[in-house]
């Protein structure tokens, strides 16, 4: 069964770099106890309230594909893993970018401009992984070579993706805001299970 597994071990070291996108919302700097701004706080709590459960998710969807690396799965069975990670992480981003769209803008400089392409940011997250998802239930799984290589190209977006796309993010949780969103136990208990970094290669 040569094919797959090597490759979906590349799949599966792409996807742990997109973990880090879920780290980036949740927080992971040490908050200051400058509870001063109430409203900033509010809003912090709301986001990371709703953020847990995805990043739950995401993580999950990230195990599952990792688990599919570590034996000589089937085609199939890669492929049904697979896409239905994707399908998860989809969802996951899309109701993370809701909850931040809904929460509004937070009281600090700019707070709508970053807030709006934090947004669009997540929402074009999710596209892209509803994209992977569909190119991943067209492989060919009776053609291990052809399977293999299609993986390949999957693993060579998802890797893209995992490096592109998080700019946003970062903007809207610099100072203040990622200091009030450190302060929520929501927001730390998310971040807690560490995505591994990118294995290079």
């Amino acid at each position: 069964m040569e094919g797959t597994n090597p490759v979906n071990k590349k799949l599966a070291a792409a996807l742990s770099g997109g973990a880090v996108l879920v780290l980036a919302l949740t927080g992971c700097t040490s908050g200051s106890d400058d509870s001063k701004n109430d409203a900033l706080n509010a809003w912090a709590k709301q986001v990371c309230d709703a953020v847990q459960p995805q990043a739950k998710k995401i993580e999950a969807a990230n195990t599952a594909i990792q688990k599919e690396t570590s034996d000589n799965s089937e085609p199939a069975r890669v492929q049904k893993t697979d896409a239905q990670a994707f399908q998860d992480m989809s969802d996951a981003y899309k109701a993370i970018g809701d909850a931040v769209n809904k929460a509004g803008a937070p009281q600090v400089d700019d707070g709508q401009k970053k807030q709006r392409a934090a947004v669009k940011e997540l929402h074009n997250l999710s596209a892209s992984y509803a994209s992977l998802k569909q190119q991943v239930d067209k492989l060919d799984t009776k053609n291990q070579a052809k399977f293999a290589d299609g993986l390949k190209d999957i693993a060579t977006q998802l890797d893209k993706l995992s490096r592109t796309g998080n700019d946003a993010l970062k903007n809207l949780e610099e100072g203040d805001v990622g200091k009030a969103m450190a302060r929520q136990p929501s927001c730390k208990s998310a971040s807690a299970p560490a995505a591994p970094s990118a294995v290079n290669g």
